[in-house]
């Protein structure tokens, strides 16, 4: 498989996992658990690609013919790019279903 794709993939994986802890911890800016995970691993991909494409690749040790510092990139960006997009859509979706 191409690079890419794996790190899109660990990305997206990471970004749901984030996702559904930041629902687990904003109760308020939950949508339920599979909409965290689902927006989470959107904006995992997203902002996981966005930071790679950034910052490069990183420096580290290969395993497998992956960089760890690739991977743990892509899964810090991942995680925290899929909470934060997750949390503010779920206070956008709060704050429209107030109107």
């Amino acid at each position: 498989m191409e690079s890419w794709i794996i790190n899109l993939i660990v990305q997206a994986v990471a970004g749901a996992a984030g996702g559904t802890g930041a629902g687990a911890v904003l109760k308020d800016a939950s949508m339920g658990k599979p909409a965290d995970a689902i927006t989470g691993a959107i904006g995992g991909g997203v902002v996981g690609q966005i930071l790679a494409s950034v910052l490069g690749g990183a420096a580290g040790g290969d395993v497998a013919g992956m960089s760890v510092g690739s991977l743990v990139q892509d899964i810090v960006g991942g995680g925290v790019g899929g909470a934060v997009v997750m949390a503010i859509v779920g206070m956008l979706r709060n704050a429209m279903m107030k109107r």
